[in-house]
């Protein structure tokens, strides 16, 4: 066995070298270095060549070859399910139903179905004061050590949280024990929703999306499958935005990563279309689908190799759609195209109605952004990573507040066909850079989390082409305070230093989450902050980048904080810590923060 595996070892290093280096060894765009490639599991990656996103750039491997690359690569931490010890679960195993329903404190990606991420003191059962005094409570290991992605829900002492290999979990939320555990067909990117269940009175539901652009409903008390549906066809499609649920309609966005597959002169890009589902939440069934591309695919040009080249594509939708409950209507934020012609409904929020998904209005805010990994295209990627935000100021106006990966802040009035009301740049954006995950609103500000992430070359002699790629420690970005009402800038908070930490970035990506007085933001250094929402001062700093004892007794380590942002409920604080995409620091644990950690 030991013979073998150094057999597979040495023919994966080849074959990477081979059929892999020049992309991940030079990483562009939303290509994963090798780095972030050796936080992930080896069977991860296998699932990946054989069946998923990168299935067509790995046509020409054989079977052997696949398996060798993905032992070279990738860890061998067997699968979270089978080491679990007996200690981790909770000593009732499961929890009891009671006769009234449990109340939801943190539903799904926003917190609330207008996409605030802000928790009032009732929900949060925090405030100000408390902050200074978080302690660690528990930790809980997610698994083989690679990125943590999905963002936990919360409903009276149930956390549910997901993982890179498509299990989810119930915990405890005082402990952090196991009350059950589902194993789903592929890996977790979007947060948890959780809402009532139509199945059972007085029960919730736990829904969620994966990879494979599958959606889930899972009993909230036991975990049992209650339906399974695919959201789309496409090959490349996958689930990475939150569904969101109201009045017993699941609405979910459908994204996918087709634009990595340009990178091969023999594919024909693009065929992926984004798209919004609204889903029977008892059954699942298909009340609705839009597209938000009209129009067949055709052919349009051929690329320099002479492959046929196809479109219109894209407009994915990145990020959870925003409900209005006054207009019975739903708001979405799209990607760029990923292939010539440009379209209107790229780079735009669209407002849909609720019951019967016709698009009401849409408004573009930057045109021609035509973007894939290959060279063909000539746009910047200025998706929207992040859903709008609805509010309503002091004096009764509403707005549609929004942040872009090109470094813009928008507000847009909802009430008007999405008519420009102001905007705000921050600084310049990029592929990695610029606003990202998910911003946040008190009602009087919005709270806007701005990326400077580089990753530069370095120079090594046994690298691919004689070098690797570093993250650049001295390119932050920093948090800023907005005024709704106008979009200027209240304050600016400076991103920290990376002092003596390696492999470092001060760049803050990950999505911002508000309590009053108080708003919270981690950062690629590992850190995360809380500043007054006053003056932007620091006010608690916790520095998850290091090992943890967890509450399941397996190995958990903290790292790079990004894409989901803390959820706070109960006077519990959760938030995810290691994401080693694009070159950051790998780690797989969600951290409880509570009052002097008790």
């Amino acid at each position: 066995m030991l013979a073998a595996t150094t057999v597979l070892a040495q023919d994966g290093a080849s074959v990477y070298k081979a059929r892999c280096a020049v992309c991940h060894d030079s990483p562009t765009g939303r290509v994963p270095g090798s780095n972030a490639l050796r936080t992930m599991s080896s069977a991860f990656i296998l699932q990946s060549l054989n069946a998923g996103l990168m299935q067509t750039l790995a046509a020409g491997m054989n079977s052997r070859e696949r398996t060798a690359v993905a032992s070279y690569l990738g860890s061998k931490t067997p699968p979270l399910a089978a080491s679990l010890p007996a200690s981790a679960f909770c000593p009732a195993q499961k929890p009891q139903p009671t006769k009234e329903l449990a109340s939801v404190t943190w539903m799904g990606w926003g917190s609330d179905v207008e996409n605030t991420r802000f928790a009032n003191s009732d929900l949060a059962g925090l405030n100000a004061a408390d902050v200074p005094n978080l302690k660690l409570l528990w930790a809980f290991s997610l698994g083989d050590g690679t990125s943590v992605r999905s963002q936990p829900a919360v409903a009276d002492r149930q956390v549910y949280a997901a993982n890179l290999t498509g299990q989810v979990f119930s915990l405890d939320s005082r402990t952090g024990c196991i009350h059950w555990t589902f194993v789903g067909s592929n890996p977790v990117r979007s947060a948890i929703v959780v809402g009532p269940s139509v199945h059972a009175p007085k029960r919730n539901a736990v829904y969620f999306g994966d990879q494979g652009a599958n959606v889930y409903s899972l009993d909230a008390l036991t975990g049992k499958l209650l339906w399974q549906v695919h959201a789309s066809d496409h090959f490349a499609a996958m689930i990475t935005g939150a569904p969101i649920l109201h009045a017993g309609v699941l609405y979910v966005p459908t994204s996918s990563l087709e634009e990595l597959l340009a990178t091969s002169a023999a594919y024909e890009c693009c065929t992926f279309r984004g798209s919004v589902l609204a889903l029977d939440a008892a059954t699942g069934k298909r009340i609705w689908k839009t597209d938000t591309i009209a129009g067949p695919t055709l052919p349009t040009v051929k690329n320099k190799s002479g492959t046929q080249l196809r479109g219109p594509s894209g407009a994915a939708v990145w990020s959870a759609p925003t409900f209005d409950e006054q207009r019975n209507v739903i708001y979405v934020a799209t990607g760029d195209n990923y292939s010539e012609p440009a379209t209107a409904m790229s780079d735009a929020v669209l407002c849909l109605d609720a019951a019967t998904g016709n698009l009401l209005w849409s408004k573009q805010l930057t045109s021609d952004d035509v973007y894939n990994m290959g060279a063909e295209a000539s746009g910047r990627d200025y998706d929207f990573g992040q859903p709008p935000i609805l509010v309503t100021l002091a004096h009764g106006k509403r707005e549609l507040v929004i942040g872009q990966k090109s470094g813009l802040v928008y507000a847009l009035d909802p009430d008007r066909s999405g008519e420009l009301l102001w905007q705000q740049r921050l600084g310049e954006g990029g592929p990695l850079g610029g606003i990202q995950w998910g911003s946040a609103t008190d009602g009087q500000n919005m709270y806007v989390a701005y990326s400077h992430l580089l990753i530069k070359p370095v120079s090594d002699p046994s690298a691919f082409m004689g070098s690797r790629f570093e993250l650049d420690p001295k390119r932050g970005g920093g948090l800023f305070g907005l005024r709704l009402d106008s979009g200027k800038t209240v304050w600016k908070a400076e991103p920290a230093s990376c002092g003596d930490r390696k492999q470092c970035s001060p760049a803050q990506s990950a999505a911002v989450t508000a309590i009053p007085g108080v708003v919270f933001s981690g950062s690629e250094d590992g850190h995360l902050r809380a500043y007054s929402t006053s003056t932007g001062e620091v006010i608690w700093d916790m520095d998850t980048a290091h090992e943890f004892k967890t509450a399941n007794g397996l190995a958990g380590r903290g790292g790079s904080l990004d894409a989901s942002g803390p959820v706070i409920s109960q006077g519990i604080l959760y938030v995810n810590s290691g994401y080693g995409q694009w070159g950051g620091m790998p780690g797989n644990v969600l951290l409880a923060f509570s009052i002097h950690g008790k």
